[in-house]
């Protein structure tokens, strides 16, 4: 009856992302970014100094309204986007759409960058603190206020559905995807005094739930505390390691780019046990998982870019613009390189299995015959799930407070660990089928308010870059 149950969702999630999802990302994901990137004047340029600044501490105020500092709600963010999507959502794009969708991946993580910024402004100009002095923010609070003078009463129906969406991507993006990999990753390990026996699933499952429900307890505050220690380690490692192999194969250099530029219009050929793929194919494997990895206009990272200490949205804005860069630029770039310079994208094999093998080509060295490579791809996906399964309980929180009031988001952080220990047992195909079309329900109303809005966006960009405080000294829009 479950393997029936399965099929069915499987088949409906399957119909929904082919017809429906994908079509209305490539519709709206991408040309949101560029009309951003063109109203701002490519804000992904000039802005990033400043955004540094801000992310240093230069202008941090602990008497601003909010919960946590710049850099804590930068790492919370990044927590919650430097997950599954960079390690094995990126080999899934390249198993499904050729080398090819490495370049749409970087489209939608630089275009991003512009989204990113416009977003989480608003959600700092809309927020909500409450009479305990916590916030709450997001989509949900900018679509209602916002756009209601251009949608009328429709403004709080799409608040909502973004909200329900949000509380889906929790369970399935932030929470589900990230456990399935988590315990895949832990089963690679035996358990000390068997003969051979690996961790099963379910044994995971109780402990991750066990550990994320001892922190996500304690809200944001415990949440960026947790996350401000751990991010910053374990992009270094990733990277690093990641730098290593392809310095190790840099003859391969020129190949991997032709590649990705080569397939990014014409998609690409069956190789091996490669799938294989057309233009559209490579177009929306890129972009799916792009938007999975950095969540660029998807909506979530706002809800903790509302929680920053600021009397400047814009400011903000400009440290929210840092995570496209990092996550998908950078992190999602080195997975890339690595599974395309080792070969291991012609293995047949998807998702972490992919890049486990890059790796173990890569760093093709062992110690008591444990693989260099698996365990730093095991580390490096253990850190990034755990930290992002923690971080988008909080989004699913505010949620949740906002369609059903705040008395409901401790029920909710309990469900939140009942669907940790389902998703490290439920099948991998179809936990990735329900991620996309989660992401695609939350997506798709946050991405027309930010087209309602990108007026205010443009206006209070070039009133804060006219005042005398900052850098420039000048409205650069």
């Amino acid at each position: 009856m479950l393997d029936t149950l399965e099929q069915s969702l499987g088949a409906a999630f399957d119909w929904y992302n082919t017809y429906v999802g994908t079509y209305a990302l490539m519709i709206l994901l991408l040309p949101v970014g560029l009309l951003f990137t063109l109203r701002l004047k490519g804000i992904q340029f000039w802005g990033l100094k400043h955004a540094a600044q801000i992310v240093a501490g230069k202008f941090d105020n602990p008497k601003d309204k909010g919960d946590v500092r710049h850099f804590q709600a930068l790492c919370t963010a990044l927590s919650a986007t430097v997950g599954t999507g960079n390690i094995a959502g990126v080999a899934l794009a390249i198993y499904f759409g050729g080398p090819g969708a490495v370049f749409w991946l970087w489209m939608t993580g630089f275009l991003g960058m512009a989204t990113k910024f416009a977003e989480c402004t608003l959600a700092q100009k809309y927020r909500e603190v409450h009479e305990d002095g916590s916030v709450s923010g997001g989509p949900m609070y900018y679509i209602e206020q916002g756009c209601k003078h251009v949608l009328g009463r429709l403004a709080k129906p799409l608040a909502v559905l973004f909200a329900i969406g949000g509380v889906l991507c929790s369970l399935g993006t932030g929470n589900m995807a990230q456990t399935n990999s988590m315990a895949d990753a832990i089963g690679q390990f035996e358990v000390p005094f068997t003969d051979g026996m690996h961790i099963p699933h379910w044994a995971s499952g109780l402990l991750l739930a066990t550990l994320i429900f001892l922190i996500i307890v304690g809200g944001i505050k415990r949440i960026a505390k947790v996350a401000d220690k751990i991010v910053p380690f374990m992009a270094v490692f990733y990277v690093a390691a990641a730098l290593l192999v392809i310095g190790l194969n840099y003859s391969h250099i020129p190949d991997m780019f032709r590649l990705i530029f080569e397939g990014a219009f014409t998609g690409t050929g069956a190789v091996g046990g490669f799938v294989g793929s057309t233009f559209i194919l490579t177009a929306r494997y890129g972009i799916a998982r792009g938007l999975f990895s950095n969540e660029a206009g998807q909506g979530s990272a706002p809800i903790a870019h509302a929680a920053a200490k600021t009397e400047y949205p814009v400011r903000e804005g400009l440290v929210a613009l840092m995570e496209p860069l990092v996550d998908t630029l950078i992190i999602c770039t080195m997975t890339a390189l690595v599974i395309l310079a080792t070969g291991a994208w012609t293995s047949g094999k998807m998702a972490a299995a992919m890049s486990y093998q890059a790796f173990e080509t890569g760093l093709g060295w062992t110690v008591d015959g444990v693989s260099v490579g698996g365990v730093v791809v095991s580390i490096s996906l253990l850190l990034f799930a755990f930290t992002t399964a923690v971080s988008w309980s909080y989004y699913g929180d505010r949620c949740v407070g906002y369609l059903l009031g705040r008395k409901w988001v401790m029920p909710y952080r309990y469900l939140y660990c009942v669907f940790v220990f389902i998703g490290a047992v439920w099948s991998k195909e179809l936990v990735w089928k329900f991620v996309d079309t989660a992401i695609t329900i939350m997506a798709v109303p946050n991405l027309i308010a930010l087209l309602i809005l990108s007026p205010v966006v443009v206006q209070m960009t070039r009133d804060y870059f006219a005042q005398t405080h900052v850098p420039t000294g000048r409205a650069r829009t």
